[in-house]
């Protein structure tokens, strides 16, 4: 099984977002993650969504979405020639004693302590996914919490891919 980043580009009307992973859905694709948000130009939502499985299947998914009516563009973020991130928030238990712990693992990181309670902190962590991971896993003697992940949002590099609607 691969893992393969698609970046669609589609109209911002309601619904899109559900007919796109009920395609998924109805053929029993895998979606590891998906993120939308509206573009610069308020009529057209971005996209992007990681699915796995082996090649024939990664084929059909790209053409099953791209025959969807909503859909302006879609293609493949290749790792090489693409820049990924995700949106980590991580709620962990911490009394005085351990706080400190977890503040210097998050500087390493270069993640932030956006709240502190008497008994817990958030931490915000922006990275790939294998940084985000690494966190999480040093993280291991601490209890967390509450833990929430955006999934991949990613761009090509450059301005050869870029899609004008």
């Amino acid at each position: 099984m691969r893992k393969k980043v698609f970046q669609l580009l589609v109209d911002n009307t309601s619904g899109v977002l559900s007919r796109i992973s009920g395609l998924f859905s109805r053929r029993g694709y895998n979606i590891e993650s998906i993120t939308a948000g509206v573009t610069a130009d308020s009529r057209f939502t971005r996209i992007t969504i990681v699915a796995s499985g082996d090649d024939e299947i990664l084929d059909q998914i790209e053409k099953q979405v791209a025959k969807l009516v909503d859909v302006r563009d879609i293609k493949e973020l290749a790792p090489d020639n693409s820049v990924y991130r995700e949106l980590a928030l991580i709620k962990v238990r911490t009394n005085r004693e351990q706080r400190q712990g977890v503040i210097a693992v998050a500087d390493i990181f270069r993640a932030k302590i956006i709240d502190v309670a008497s008994d817990s902190l958030i931490v915000e962590l922006t990275g790939n996914q294998d940084k985000i991971d690494a966190f999480i896993n040093l993280l291991e003697g601490y209890e967390i919490l509450e833990l929430a992940r955006t999934g991949i949002a990613g761009l090509g590099r450059g301005t050869e891919n870029v899609t004008y609607l």
